[in-house]
């Protein structure tokens, strides 16, 4: 090309799809301040927070994308911003989250709600806006992982969610008295469920953490009743006995039509602090060939951590993302996470509901 323009750039930029939609960063409104000539190419590329975790392999893809299409340009310099965007309500309750994910487990014990916060607290530390809700009515644990307690404050007829250092929290176990045992049936579970989701004040996330209680009951069909769930996590041990519960777990998602997306194998071998040597005590790699039997996603390993146990029973989540040997751990499940979701928006764009502002 002999001379280049603003509109050549963006018929390019129109190849990179927008990790969210699915659709091209252009027709969403995401490339601005194009400034380009025959020797260079300067632009801003803004992406919404729920990519927050991507924002660095999609500034280096356009990066390579506009350097395959004009070769002869020697200075490619894209500029990263954050997108404000719309969330659509979600459901008959109106929950403004662009993604709702459920972690579940077969069975107790595979520390299930520890992923789920793990989960929550990765994606809100790349720069997403996150909430989540212990759906364990019988065993809330969320509060005492997060260090939260007390009941929540009612302000304009909405429940106002315990604040995680940034995290939004909503529990069973902060509605009731320490040590009072929920016995409620089938439909009060329902109830209590739908009014956590409902009736908290969770204003615009991104994504909205669900800590399922562990097993095959009505939390799910619940779940799958009142809102469009985007998907589902099974956490499970690399031992078969808890593969046969993981599997029922899965099949369970699949029969109330909650897409899979993905499996964390967690306690996956003990690396020793003394002598190095990893020790896989419960087995290991179990979940991952079960995942590939079952075509369910896998996410990956977290082995068995003193740092992940210390800081869970301090009530010190939040510090496992910034200053611990689990931080890294923790960021490629998250990023593993949204990589998926952000493969199936692109196989399959969903129709934008609100537009662009």
């Amino acid at each position: 090309m002999s001379t280049m323009d603003r509109q050549q750039v963006l018929e390019v930029m129109k190849e990179l799809p927008d990790p969210l939609s699915g659709r091209n960063v252009v027709q969403m409104d995401q490339v601005s301040d194009v400034v380009c000539d025959d020797k260079s190419i300067k632009l801003t590329l803004s992406l919404t927070s729920h990519s927050a975790l991507l924002a660095d392999e999609t500034k280096q893809a356009a990066i390579e994308l506009l350097r395959c299409k004009f070769p002869s340009v020697s200075d490619v310099e894209v500029t990263m911003g954050i997108q404000q965007r719309p969330v659509s309500p979600l459901g008959q309750i109106g929950l403004m989250a662009r993604s709702v994910i459920a972690v579940g487990s077969g069975k107790g014990g595979v520390g299930k709600s520890t992923v789920a916060a793990s989960l929550a607290y990765g994606l809100m530390n790349a720069g997403s806006k996150v909430g989540i809700v212990d759906a364990d009515v019988y065993g809330p644990s969320i509060p005492h992982l997060l260090g939260v307690s007390g009941r929540p404050e009612i302000r304009d007829n909405k429940i106002q969610p315990a604040d995680a250092d940034g995290l939004l929290v909503m529990s069973m176990g902060l509605l009731v008295e320490p040590g009072e045992a929920v016995v409620w049936r089938g439909p009060m579970l329902h109830g209590a469920i739908t009014q956590m989701l409902r009736d908290t004040n969770w204003g615009q996330l991104d994504y909205l953490v669900i800590d399922m209680p562990p097993g095959t009951g009505d939390i799910a069909l619940s779940l799958s009743q009142i809102l469009p769930l985007t998907g589902a996590v099974v956490v499970c041990t690399p031992q078969d006995v808890a593969l046969l519960d993981a599997v029922k777990a899965i099949s369970m998602f699949r029969k109330v039509q909650i897409p899979l997306l993905g499996m964390v194998e967690n306690m996956s071998g003990f690396l020793c602090p003394d002598c190095g040597k990893q020790h896989d005590i419960f087995g290991s790699g179990g979940a991952k060939a079960r995942a590939e039997q079952l075509d369910v996603p896998f996410l990956g390993q977290v082995p068995i951590n003193m740092q992940i146990r210390e800081r869970g029973d301090a009530g010190q989540m939040s510090s496992l993302v910034k200053d611990s040997a689990a931080a890294e751990i923790i960021r490629k499940l998250c990023y593993q996470l949204v990589r998926n979701l952000a493969d199936a928006n692109a196989a399959q764009p969903p129709l934008p509901s609100l537009s662009v502002l």
